[in-house]
C-alpha cells in the first residue's frame, strides 16, 4: 500500500492570495458535505482546509492590524491638529 498523501498539500497554501484560499476552502467544504470520498481521500481535504482555513485568518488577521495601524495614525494625527488648535486658547 502507498502513501496516498496529495502531493504540495500544505505547501502550496503560504503563496494564496485570501481570494484563493477561501474559493478553494469553499470547494474542499463542498466536496467534504457531498461525502463519498474514500476516508484517505477525506482526510486530506479535511487537513487541506484546515489549512486554507489558517491561510484565510492569516490575512484577515494581517488586514485588521493595518486597519488598526491606519486608525491609530488617524486619530494621533487628529489629537496632534487638536493640540495645536488649543495652544492659541
Amino acid at each position: 500500500m502507498t502513501d496516498e498523501t496529495p502531493p504540495d498539500t500544505p505547501a502550496d497554501v503560504s503563496t494564496l492570495s485570501y481570494e484563493a484560499a477561501r474559493d478553494e476552502l469553499v470547494d474542499v467544504v463542498g466536496r467534504l458535505e457531498a461525502g463519498g470520498e474514500p476516508l484517505e481521500a477525506s482526510l486530506a481535504l479535511w487537513e487541506r482546509g484546515e489549512a486554507l482555513a489558517a491561510r484565510c485568518q492569516e490575512w484577515l488577521d494581517g488586514a485588521r492590524e493595518r486597519l488598526a495601524a491606519a486608525q491609530r495614525t488617524t486619530s494621533a494625527d487628529a489629537a496632534s491638529d487638536q493640540d495645536d488648535d488649543g495652544e492659541d486658547a
